[in-house]
């Protein structure tokens, strides 16, 4: 199941890499496809994602002041893309255009929260003095701790329970670029160009590797409930 529908979203990953985005559908057309995806037509929902790819790259723009790596905000953005085409609302009066939108921008808007976040946490680790015994004293020594409720804890477990049986589905290559990419496994957040440098291969490489496992991972996610 996994296997074939990541074949038929391949299409769109080749777009992604080659930044060649299909025209916009005209209103009948994504009518007629919005349709056949309705009634459970897999090509229909590919083609809806791959002529609305242009919608991301216009987003994307907005964000360029950001100083962030552009084709990661495009590989973001697409997946939020995905997601959009994923959970529109047939019966909705929105378009599919208009609740894409803020999909994009929101799923770009939370990588962006979660870098900040990343810098902060860097920022409580930076040294502010000695002790008495000449010890390292760091912001985040004397700062409070929180701790979490029985039943938050317990909701973090189950939350990584999933991600790991998820990412268990994923090649030795796949999960290192995933981990690093995104900060799992204990490690920090690390751009595409980042990654490709370290590992001596191209970005595009990485970028097509991050692409596919992201897409085994949703794909297993969204069947698994």
């Amino acid at each position: 199941m996994i296997n074939l529908l990541s074949l038929l979203l391949l299409p769109l990953i080749g777009a992604l890499n080659s930044q060649s985005f299909p025209e916009v559908l005209s209103p009948e057309e994504e009518e007629k496809y919005l349709k056949l995806w309705q009634e459970g037509d897999f090509d229909a929902r590919n083609t809806l994602i791959e002529h609305n790819l242009r919608l991301v790259a216009h987003i994307v723009k907005k964000f360029e002041n950001t100083r962030e790596d552009k084709d990661d905000l495009l590989s973001i953005g697409a997946f939020g893309l995905i997601k959009a085409v994923d959970t529109y609302n047939f019966n909705s009066n929105t378009k599919l255009a208009t609740y894409a939108a803020r999909c994009i921008e929101n799923e770009i808007l939370m990588h962006l929260r979660s870098n900040k976040k990343r810098k902060e946490t860097s920022w409580l680790l930076a040294p502010i003095g000695e002790d008495k015994e000449g010890n390292e004293i760091r912001l985040c020594d004397i700062i409070q701790d929180t701790a979490l409720s029985a039943d938050e804890e317990l909701l973090i477990e189950e939350k990584n329970a999933r991600l790991n049986e998820a990412l268990s589905i994923l090649s030795d290559r796949e999960l290192e670029i995933i981990s690093r990419r995104y900060g799992l496994n204990n490690h920090f957040v690390e751009t595409q160009r980042e990654i490709a440098k370290s590992l001596n291969i191209s970005r595009s490489y990485v970028s097509r590797i991050e692409k596919r496992a992201l897409t085994k991972l949703y794909l297993y996610l969204k069947e698994h409930g």
